[in-house]
């Protein structure tokens, strides 16, 4: 497996949840993390706890000149790149009745296309590491949540375009995977407007019988599937669970 001592990562949404978990993990890897996202203190924040090896960049995935902007300095910080985690993504909840087209078109854009973009214009760096692309689904293609269809509905496409990709890419030796995770405590729901805080816990709390393993998982629980997949060198199209059996279906008494 390759090592991640000074090899260069960039990762969207990089502020908080489950973006912040992997900057702080591939860090202390030894990588060079550039972390991107709308909000410039939380990005801020990030990059002072985790030092020179973590560049924050100030950026809106959505805009092609932002894109473009948090590529180059991503090369530049890192000298090149090895491994892209499209992680940003954004939440919209709602019975089907009640959906408006322009929320929709608003998730598909955060949580599929962007990436895709994204990924466009990293390929000629990640095709002179032989690098990796992973991104961010969800358990939400596993397990039917009411109201959850725009979320679940972008997190197939993700599911989907990166085995795709996986195809595609292959012949550049470029890897690309997807990580679903289970319930972890992030601030996707909060920046949505759907609960504070303490209400968002104590949801994600209550599903704790709903995993297998009793318990809802880390942001580190998340990072290390994603370091194992951007390492892995014979590894490509996989769709990880890294969810404590949520998957299953399985109710704990």
């Amino acid at each position: 497996m390759r090592s991640l001592r000074n090899a260069s990562i960039l990762i969207t949404g990089g502020g908080s949840g489950l973006g912040r978990g992997a900057a702080l993990h591939f860090v202390r890897c030894g990588a060079k993390v550039t972390i991107c996202g709308r909000r410039q203190n939380k990005i801020d924040a990030v990059a002072k706890e985790l030092g020179n090896n973590c560049l924050a960049v100030q950026g809106d995935i959505t805009i092609a000149g932002d894109r473009q902007r948090i590529v180059d300095a991503a090369i530049q910080h890192g000298n090149g790149l090895f491994a892209l985690i499209n992680n940003a993504g954004n939440m919209y909840r709602g019975s089907i009745e009640e959906l408006q087209e322009e929320h929709l078109l608003e998730i598909f854009h955060s949580n599929v296309i962007a990436g895709m973009m994204l990924s466009g214009l990293t390929l000629p760096h990640l095709e002179k590491t032989q690098g990796a692309i992973i991104f961010i689904g969800s358990t939400h293609t596993r397990r039917a949540m009411p109201g959850a269809s725009p979320y679940a509905a972008s997190k197939a496409a993700v599911q989907g375009l990166s085995r795709v990709l996986a195809a595609e890419l292959g012949p550049k030796k470029i890897r690309v995977n997807c990580i679903l995770p289970g319930a972890v405590f992030t601030e996707i729901n909060q920046r949505a407007g759907l609960f504070d805080d303490e209400t968002a816990k104590k949801r994600l709390d209550g599903l704790s019988n709903m995993h297998v393993l009793g318990r809802i998982g880390t942001e580190k629980e998340i990072a290390e599937a994603i370091e194992y997949l951007i390492r892995a060198e014979w590894t490509t199209g996989a769709v990880v669970e890294v969810d404590g059996g949520f998957g299953l279906g399985a109710l704990n008494a």
